[in-house]
């Protein structure tokens, strides 16, 4: 019988060296970097040491020419130690390679992929601005073409690997604007790089709920020049690329999701087995018997939800947007109840970081929020679902 969460024996290694690498060397300084607030460059080079940061890229550019169901294992195992390092890998890895390696043409996968697989260069997408969140269309970032070059103008908020340091941008980000003269749905993608004329760190974003260990930034551009050649695809072409991108961060946030769950219920569970009170362990106890099984089948549902949706996800093509949508709008909440859940049982040892629950339940917020509010997903598939008049 085939094993749905790993179904090859290279899944099964893989999982298994990340989570080694993981519980080895991302979990013991994750405390100390979400108290910092600090991003782990040295830590996240390593990832492409282990062929990590291109788990998708195509060998030919220096990746791993893995699937999305590899991506899912590698989104799960790290987030079950540090989500916030997670998600400034799945920025890089998800928003910037594994885009490019899709959409970009020869030159730039040859000049840029390379690098950003072996973690020399960083990389994040800039698509949310100050005004412009969930309704992508309503961006106002804008490009015009000046000769050789597109100049742009405008600002994205909200950046993941946006500053690699409180002063330091990120190395190359792909960034989606409006050519001057274009329709609502006609978006253009350029890659820009750090050094060009015009683009500059705007503030960086301090005091986060969670997700502490990932630099998040505002990016502005104010006559930023652009070569042509950094345009990706067709002008007006981007909102295609975005589209099938999307499905593919959504999986993987939905994939985090998951490993922050199955670490809180692993929290739980040992501490509910040891602790005793009036006479018994914890788990002796209906109240607790009932946080520790519900988490569990709640969990084993996203589980399985997430690696049926990664084995039909083309990176090509793509696959279903209304499971996209369906898998994180449902592990997301998951995943914070859960966590809620394992204050719950830990009480005061769950409300302090000794136990690493309270920044598990603080990190597994941002997901109802980023990629995607919880609020477009229901309006997404709602959407989908008026336009079938059966389920498959």
């Amino acid at each position: 019988m085939t094993d749905l969460f790993n179904p090859t024996e290279e899944h099964a290694a893989l999982r298994s060296m990340v989570r080694d690498f993981a519980e080895r060397e991302v979990g013991p300084q994750a405390e100390a970097a979400d108290h910092a607030e600090r991003f782990n460059q040295p830590l996240f080079r390593k990832l492409g040491s282990l062929g990590l940061l291109g788990v998708t890229v195509p060998e030919a550019y220096g990746g791993s020419g893995m699937d999305p169901t590899a991506a899912v294992i590698v989104h799960e195992e790290l987030s079950a130690q540090d989500p916030g390092f997670c998600l400034a890998y799945l920025a890089h890895s998800m928003l910037f390679a594994n885009n490019l390696a899709h959409n970009g043409d020869e030159a730039q996968k040859q000049r840029l992929l390379p690098p950003a697989c072996t973690g020399r260069l960083i990389g994040g997408m800039g698509m949310s601005e100050p005004g412009a969140g969930t309704d992508v269309l309503g961006l106002t970032t804008q490009a015009r073409r000046d000769g050789g070059d597109y100049v742009l103008d405008g600002a994205k908020m909200w950046i993941t690997n946006g500053a690699v340091s409180d002063d330091e941008l990120g190395d190359a980000f792909l960034i989606y604007a409006r050519v001057a003269g274009a329709g609502r749905r006609e978006l253009s993608m350029f890659i820009v790089e750090k050094g060009m004329p015009g683009f500059s760190l705007g503030q960086r974003i301090k005091g986060k709920l969670g997700m502490r260990a990932s630099p998040t930034a505002e990016l502005v551009f104010s006559g930023c020049r652009v070569p042509a050649a950094n345009r990706v695809g067709a002008e007006g072409s981007a909102m295609l690329h975005m589209m099938r991108n999307l499905e593919l961060e959504r999986l993987t946030l939905a994939a985090m999701s998951l490993g922050m769950a199955r670490r809180c219920l692993d929290e739980m569970n040992r501490y509910a087995r040891e602790r005793q009170s009036f006479g018994k362990t914890l788990n002796h106890f209906g109240q607790i018997q009932r946080h520790i099984a519900e988490s569990y089948a709640e969990y084993m549902a996203g589980r399985s939800y997430v690696y049926q949706v990664a084995a039909n996800l083309d990176l090509e093509r793509g696959g279903s947007r209304i499971d996209s949508d369906g898998v994180k709008l449902y592990c997301a909440t998951m995943a914070k109840n859960v966590a809620d859940r394992a204050i719950q049982v830990l009480g005061g040892y769950g409300y302090v970081a000794e136990y690493a629950v309270e920044r598990l339940w603080r990190d597994a917020k941002l997901i109802e929020i980023g990629g995607g509010t919880l609020e477009a997903h229901q309006k997404n598939i709602t959407q989908d679902l008026s336009r079938a008049l059966t389920l498959r």
